[in-house]
């Protein structure tokens, strides 16, 4: 049986990292001035910034780059809308296949989602 202490110890260095991840509820808008952050997705994983995964629940958006697409704007943590040019954009994403892919190629715009 575990003692106490150790218990109490494991629940709080739990809850020191869970404080830490940022979820990734993502709503689009319809104009970019509703939006938080203009994306633009790129067509090489070289030229983004985030790489992308798109999960089905949002209890699965718990690290970078993994997004659940929310339905209203009241739901999300961040509104984004989708630019036509890389030049109008704050964030470029890249999406990829498999959510272990998925993550930050240039952590100078992590900001951006914190």
């Amino acid at each position: 049986m575990k003692t106490p202490t150790l218990i109490i110890a494991s629940l709080q260095f739990g809850l020191f990292f869970s404080q830490n991840v940022e979820a990734q509820r993502v709503f689009e808008t319809d104009y970019s001035s509703q939006a938080d952050l203009d994306v633009f997705i790129v067509d090489y994983e070289s030229q983004c910034d985030l790489k992308v995964y798109y999960v089905d629940y949002s209890s699965q958006a718990s690290n970078d780059g993994l997004w659940h697409m929310a339905d209203y704007a009241s739901q999300a943590d961040v509104k984004v809308f989708f630019v036509d040019y890389a030049s109008q954009a704050d964030l470029k994403i890249f999406i990829v296949d498999y959510s272990s892919q998925a993550g930050w190629r240039d952590s100078s715009k992590q900001h951006l989602l914190d």
